[in-house]
């Protein structure tokens, strides 16, 4: 695999807005558990007048929270997304940089993107997405330019939703010999896209990262079957399962590693901060399983906290961590 420096992050610049709540307040804004969904932004109004509860506010999105993981780990790394010119884009684009991203940062006249995570005792989590300023990502505003001194794209599979904006992105880092990394984000996004994808993965991507129900959305098969249609196509085919860990493929070497035993209070933000830790060993040069276990703690720390920010005091203790994974 090519050697990665440096690594360019491009998603969505969200205002993260968490709940915790019953699964019946799920069921009666009429949401699946555990999925996302697209919506207005009276519609999350609407669902936040119906709490009780506290709502908490932090940066988010899924390629953003991958990106502020990997700064964290020290990762040379840049975040590509789109925000509004309001308080909440601003103070999002100032919070990026302070934790150490290189911000690209398109504004738009459109308010800031908001997600309304709902967060139920099993420690799921049902989001209510917004996007805002991110939706109009156009690929009028991306170059060759961005691409330069980057070895490594990750992308959200959130981004589909801007199919000219995603396969410019696409044709541009392969221009660019980039490698790319997609992370599928929801099982509703693959249903969504199956068709594309289908074209999609086995051209463009070189890592494919898919928990167990966007895995199954794609090839309606269980992991270990689900793996073995992701390997031919893609250099890294990667399917989480959960607390159960994680399944690998690179050619003909398969690894199975297993999660951190964790009690988790949310699930927000697990994939994203587990595929910083996986992307940050494949940049050290790392075997398969121990850029695993790096992302092993990444996810299984993000999880025991609610939202998706992990704070200062627990990053140094990931970091205390790193060379004995």
């Amino acid at each position: 695999m090519k050697t990665i420096h440096h690594i360019l992050c491009i998603g969505a610049a969200l205002n993260d807005l968490l709940l915790l709540e019953e699964d019946q307040f799920v069921n009666d804004l009429g949401q699946e558990k555990g999925g996302m969904t697209l919506v207005d932004i009276d519609d999350i109004h609407a669902a936040i007048a119906r709490t009780k509860g506290d709502v908490e506010a932090a940066p988010g999105g899924s390629a953003c929270n991958t990106a502020v993981g990997l700064a964290r780990l020290g990762t040379p790394v840049s975040f590509l997304g789109k925000r509004g010119d309001d308080a909440p884009g601003k103070s999002t684009q100032a919070q990026l940089e302070a934790w150490g991203l290189q911000c690209s940062m398109r504004v738009a006249a459109e308010p800031t993107g908001q997600v309304l995570s709902v967060i139920t005792p099993d420690a799921q989590r049902t989001m209510m997405t917004c996007l805002g300023a991110a939706a109009t990502l156009d690929e009028s505003e991306i170059s060759a330019e961005d691409f330069q001194g980057v070895d490594l794209v990750h992308l959200e599979g959130y981004l589909l939703f801007q199919q000219g904006f995603f396969l410019k992105v696409v044709e541009l880092a392969k221009a660019a010999g980039c490698l790319i990394s997609l992370d599928l984000s929801s099982f509703e996004v693959v249903g969504i896209f199956k068709e594309q994808l289908q074209s999609l993965l086995p051209e463009s991507i070189d890592i494919i990262i898919a928990n167990e129900d966007e895995a199954k959305a794609y090839t309606e098969a269980p992991p270990e079957e689900s793996l073995e249609v992701f390997a031919p196509m893609s250099e890294i085919a990667i399917v989480k399962l959960g607390a159960e860990g994680v399944l690998i493929a690179q050619g003909d070497e398969r690894h199975r590693v297993s999660a951190n035993k964790v009690e988790a209070k949310d699930t927000t933000g697990a994939g994203d901060l587990w595929a910083s830790g996986f992307l940050h060993g494949l940049s050290k040069g790392w075997p398969l399983d121990r850029a695993a276990r790096l992302g092993a703690i990444t996810g299984g720390t993000v999880v025991q906290r609610i939202g998706a920010v992990i704070p200062d005091e627990q990053w140094e203790e990931i970091l205390s961590q790193v060379e004995s994974c």
